[in-house]
């Protein structure tokens, strides 16, 4: 029995959520909230090519925010969809990590293909001339590729879980902070409120008990399967 066992799969998760908790304010975690903001905007590029358009420039600043600039169609649905997908596509990247953390046999991998898409992502972060994002988005990126040579098992076990669970617990904050906190400063929510006639305060609570929801039968989801495969053995 060893430490990536499954056995141990609960364990770890509990002990990540209290690590990010203390530790959220610090140089540890913040470059995972910039990991979650280069979800974001990746979320709105490829909605946004999804229908029809294409991804100009992506820009992730020091002060953890950013934005993506794209073409598209201006429909309705086209502009809900992607005003509507960075949140929420963010909240998608970091469950979806998780989840796969927990049930994949072969983490590093999943590392791997994290750092591929983080390379190619910095291509269009270099196109707004900003040197802290292209430097954060491809170092990360490269990071994940020497994770993968050179780091164990163990090692890439609990970095996607911690990848995950941080991805999802600040989509929640940053949601309420952007969103229901301080609305009407130009964020996604204004712009499907513009968009839909829905208050943007609306919209971001829609958004956060989504966030929170899924976040729940995700967590739930992992430890059911744990639990099942306790039963097992």
């Amino acid at each position: 029995m060893t430490l990536t066992d499954k056995k141990y799969q609960s364990t770890h998760l509990i002990v990540l959520i209290v690590l990010v908790t203390l530790l959220w304010n610090t140089l540890l975690v913040y470059p995972i909230k910039l990991f979650v903001v280069m979800l974001h905007e990746m979320s709105h590029g490829l909605m946004a090519v999804a229908f029809g358009g294409q991804i100009i420039e992506i820009q992730i600043s020091q002060h953890i925010g950013g934005y993506c600039l794209y073409t598209i169609s201006p429909t309705f649905w086209s502009e809900f969809m992607t005003g509507s997908a960075g949140y929420l596509g963010s909240l998608f990247w970091g469950s979806l990590i998780l989840v796969l953390a927990v049930k994949s046999e072969r983490d590093k991998y999943i590392t791997l293909l994290i750092g591929m898409i983080l390379i190619i992502l910095s291509y269009f972060v270099l196109q707004s001339g900003e040197f802290f994002g292209t430097a954060m988005t491809f170092g990360l990126g490269l990071f994940m590729l020497i994770a993968f040579k050179y780091f164990g098992t163990f090692f890439h076990d609990l970095w996607l879980k911690f990848l995950g669970i941080t991805s999802c617990a600040y989509v929640i904050l940053d949601i309420k902070g952007d969103l229901i906190d301080n609305s009407n400063i130009g964020s996604d929510a204004d712009a499907i409120a513009a968009l839909t006639g829905i208050p943007s305060v609306l919209v971001g609570v829609i958004w956060m008990v989504t966030a929170v929801i899924t976040m729940f039968m995700v967590l739930r989801y992992v430890y059911q399967k744990q639990k099942a495969e306790a039963n097992v053995l």
